[in-house]
């Protein structure tokens, strides 16, 4: 069974919380990123953290060590409990997510290939098993690998071996499906699916089925 995780990419605490809350019980994290966060402020974790649900900061960080560091600290001492990463700006950068994270008792995801067409440019191929290796190297928690590319998945879960997980993006709005990738994953991101559902509990449980 795979996990299943909502990426919350609304604008407003009152929606985010509204979705959280209907989907409270089946959800095994909620991933948040810049269009909440700008909207709301860091202040919207401890919102959502009332539902009982993890919440990652999918904040793809790519900046020098000393702001990785900083980022990290602002990111778990508002109750996160993981971070999502960049990896192309090199070991030192990656090392410094991952150091900070697991300082504060939280976990590190790096993106080593994402889901939308334009990461064929950069993303993918041999710069996305590069990124594989040095996360592994740098002794991060996972890797986030596309949905929509399950071949591509595939090759990064080799790469990584079984001891690290991969959170996978694409499923839904970006057409793949959870039977396209369960077997290679631990987790599946959902996000417009969910939130944009008519009734978000129920397509949320729906998702979790069909990710058995």
């Amino acid at each position: 069974m795979a996990e299943l995780l909502l990426a919350l990419d609304v604008k407003g605490a009152g929606e985010a919380v509204r979705v959280a809350r209907a989907c409270e019980g089946e959800l095994d994290a909620i991933k948040i990123g810049y269009p909440l966060v700008l909207s709301t402020g860091m202040g919207i974790v401890k919102e959502l953290a009332k539902s009982n649900i993890p919440i990652i900061a999918d904040f793809k960080v790519a900046d020098i060590p000393n702001t990785n560091t900083l980022i990290c600290e602002e990111v778990f001492a508002a109750g996160c409990s993981g971070i999502i990463t960049h990896a192309f700006c090199g070991s030192d950068s990656l090392q410094a997510i991952v150091d900070g994270a697991h300082d504060h008792g939280g976990h590190a995801f790096v993106v080593c290939e994402m889901s939308h067409p334009g990461a064929l440019d950069f993303l993918s191929g041999e710069n996305a098993e590069r990124m594989a290796k040095m996360a592994k190297e740098a002794g991060a928690d996972g890797i986030i690998a596309p949905a929509t590319r399950p071949e591509r998945t595939m090759i990064l879960r080799n790469i990584i071996g079984s001891s690290m997980k991969i959170y996978s993006p694409g499923v839904g709005a970006q057409g793949a499906q959870p039977e396209d990738i369960k077997k290679y994953v631990d987790g599946i991101i959902v996000g417009r699916a969910i939130y944009e559902s008519a009734d978000p509990g129920k397509a949320a449980h729906e998702f979790r089925l069909r990710s058995l």
